[in-house]
């Protein structure tokens, strides 16, 4: 049986957390909005400065490029509310963003259904990692973690915390152990616990760090000696904050991990939330979750129409 992890994306509250962490993303683009379309008519100038106030905001040039020329079809020359341009802007971004708006669906049918989280130092993996198991323990799934990050004694430590929390335990070595021996032990150990899913913490790695992303495949290839078919999935982790930066980081865990889907963190720290958009625009994978916050209710399923209009500075 598939199942998909549940949440509240449809309620108010989340809706009144994500419009609040988009803030900073919204507010950029809504004033250059304003400030542009409170001037003068539409024309073509306008037109170009909106795109490039789109780029500031990190939407990406294919996305910025799409949307202005959508804001512009049909009103040229005419005077525009930002009411009307930002309403074309959320229909816009939601096109993009609907493709990719897609749950984690956990495979019972593979058990243990093995998800690898992946991502560079300080992106929220073990954070991330905890709100997951926390949200299928609630679900009443037996969750194993396994402790892969064994550079950072913080880390293990911190997930030995997340695990209190859900009730789950936590496989560990020493620190500077194995990573993928320790992965391949977790996995064994989950199976011998008839656990329904194991989530494998990964130390954080520059994406240019040839040694490091070696491991990260070692990893992977171990973990299939056990089972041909895992890790089922590979979650990256990426911070909202780095902009840019993550489009890089996208190219390089794919080609290392073979990612199947996204989550995206701190959008509540940043007016670069729009980086989201460019990343669906351009690679088309799975986006599963997005964090606003450090609590277990700030990371919920993605959602693209309550993105689009919380980016767009729309509230229901």
């Amino acid at each position: 049986m598939n199942d998909s992890v549940k949440d509240g994306t449809n309620n108010p509250g989340w809706l009144r957390r994500l419009s609040g962490g988009l803030r900073r993303t919204s507010a950029s683009i809504s004033s250059a909005i304003t400030d542009l379309v409170a001037k003068r008519k539409l024309d073509a100038a306008t037109i170009e400065e909106l795109e490039d106030a789109l780029i500031r905001a990190d939407l990406g040039l294919a996305t910025a490029a799409k949307v202005a020329a959508a804001i512009g079809a049909g009103r040229h020359d005419r005077d525009v509310s930002g009411e009307e341009v930002r309403a074309v802007l959320a229909a816009e971004v939601e096109k993009i963003l609907l493709p990719v708006a897609a749950p984690l669906v956990v495979d019972g049918a593979k058990k243990p259904f093995v998800i690898l989280v992946v991502g560079v130092n300080g992106s929220g993996k073990t954070t991330t990692i905890g709100k997951l198991a926390a949200k299928f323990a609630a679900e009443g799934r037996k969750v194993v973690l396994a402790a892969g990050d064994t550079f950072r004694a913080a880390a293990v430590e911190q997930l030995k915390i997340w695990g209190a929390r859900a009730g789950a335990p936590v496989i560990a070595r020493a620190p500077g152990a194995d990573a993928a021996g320790l992965a391949f032990d977790a996995l064994e150990q989950a199976r011998a616990q008839a656990a329904d899913i194991l989530l494998v913490d990964t130390a954080g790695r520059l994406q240019n760090k040839a040694a490091l992303m070696e491991e990260l495949a070692k990893m992977v290839r171990v973990l299939r000696k056990v089972d041909a078919g895992a890790p089922h999935a590979v979650l990256l982790v990426l911070d909202a904050t780095v902009g840019q930066n993550a489009l890089g980081q996208v190219e390089e865990f794919s080609r290392i991990a073979g990612v199947t889907g996204l989550v995206m963190t701190k959008l509540d720290g940043t007016a670069r939330g729009g980086i989201l958009v460019a990343i669906a625009e351009k690679y088309r994978l799975p986006v599963h979750f997005i964090g606003v916050g450090e609590g277990i209710d700030d990371l919920a399923t993605f959602a693209a129409r309550d993105f689009a209009r919380a980016i767009a500075g729309i509230k229901d």
